[in-house]
């Protein structure tokens, strides 16, 4: 098989520790060839299985772009793969990537049947953004078999295989491994354009256009600028933000406080529908002169019967660990899972309000808004290190 006689060409974990630039580079191949060999033998263990792939609640473009190149990956040995996220994909360009290139995810329901599957594959998360699924899968006995991901570690999985970078996306981790022969890709293949096109505009996404790439990052996008629509990239990118998305950044605007350079923002209700308004507000406010850090959260309804304080953190200071913030901040839960977590330059958080989820009466809500909104505030400063009134 063509895989395997690229796979063969893989060099081993070794390069000359004498300091200099090249030997570095060395290094970085030499580790990421060996996690491509080291996939391709799981997979090869595990050849003829059927996967459930989970992503993260509400999946990015990096999230669903990694997930579609996994299952084209899985293919080549024979492993069926079902794509599966709970909570809902509301961006208009998530939207539109799913959409104009026909992406197969399944919405999760508890009824389910998750014995079917023989492994997970975790990516673009690491089970802490995924607990329901996490939770039901653990109940039944599938086993994590892989997590690929660029979060920082979150010790929540141990998976048969681990791979975990800081690089501006995770489809810059898949793109890699395709380069590296895992799959063989053409320009003829049409699944083979529509992963190109996929995973490029998952690393444009997750890297802010390039603006917080690095230099594997850019040369992934190199490897697929040779497969990839460019027509069809642009068609997904220039999708417009909504109305109530507009309305959602117009009121983090309105409501933020300006503190040491940092601007936080709480916008109140905010519909499931709309909860990518959270990431999109924080982007939009990280914007403004002499803030080098957004936090925009809300309470978020309509999961489930559910309601969620979800966050949102973007940052400019290369001093500030997103992930170790947010755990500060946030902490733990009972089970002592932590509510947050990141990666470089960005990070959430996600906070169930239990029981008292669902009240429809409008004094109700708001006090519960007032007491979440104080409450949150009052952790960041603390944080930060400022008073306020």
């Amino acid at each position: 098989m063509a895989t395997k006689a690229n796979l063969g060409d893989v060099q081993d974990e070794t390069a000359d520790n004498n300091g200099s630039a090249a030997s570095l580079e060395t290094r970085e191949v030499g580790v990421a060839k060996s996690k491509a060999q080291k996939l391709a033998e799981l997979l090869e263990a595990h050849r003829g299985e059927r996967h459930i792939v989970v992503l993260h609640d509400y999946p990015d473009p990096d999230a669903i772009s990694a997930a579609y190149a996994h299952r084209l990956i899985s293919a080549q040995f024979d492993i069926e793969t079902d794509i599966v996220y709970n909570g809902k994909i509301s961006h208009q360009q998530n939207i539109a990537l799913v959409r104009l290139l026909g992406l197969n995810l399944l919405k999760y329901d508890p009824a389910m049947n998750l014995g079917q599957y023989q492994g997970a594959v975790f990516v673009d998360n690491q089970g802490t953004t995924a607990e329901e699924i996490f939770q039901a899968l653990e109940a039944v006995g599938v086993p994590a078999l892989i997590t690929v991901d660029h979060h920082e570690l979150q010790e929540r999985l141990k998976p048969q295989f681990s791979d975990i970078r800081r690089t501006g996306a995770v489809a810059t981790i898949y793109a890699k491994y395709l380069e590296q022969g895992l799959v063989v890709l053409e320009k003829s293949n049409k699944m083979h354009v529509i992963a190109a096109t996929a995973l490029m505009h998952g690393l444009i996404s997750d890297t802010n256009s390039f603006i917080q790439a690095n230099t594997e990052d850019f040369q992934a996008a190199s490897f697929l600028s040779w497969f990839a629509d460019a027509e069809l990239l642009g068609q997904i990118m220039r999708q417009s933000r909504s109305k109530q998305v507009m309305e959602l950044i117009r009121r983090a605007l309105g409501d933020r406080l300006t503190v040491e350079s940092f601007s936080i923002a709480g916008i109140g209700y905010v519909r499931a529908e709309d909860r990518d308004a959270i990431p999109q507000a924080a982007d939009f406010l990280l914007s403004e002169e002499n803030i080098h850090t957004a936090i925009v959260y809300g309470i978020v309804t309509g999961i489930d019967q559910q309601e969620k304080v979800i966050g949102s953190m973007r940052t400019l200071k290369i001093t500030l660990d997103p992930d170790q913030f947010i755990k500060d901040v946030f902490g733990k839960d009972e089970t002592g899972h932590y509510f947050g977590g990141g990666k470089m330059l960005a990070g959430g958080f996600e906070i169930p309000i239990g029981f008292l989820s669902g009240e429809a009466d409008e004094e109700f809500r708001d006090l519960k808004w007032q007491v979440y909104d104080a409450q949150i505030k009052q952790k960041l400063f603390k944080k930060i290190g400022v008073e306020k009134g």
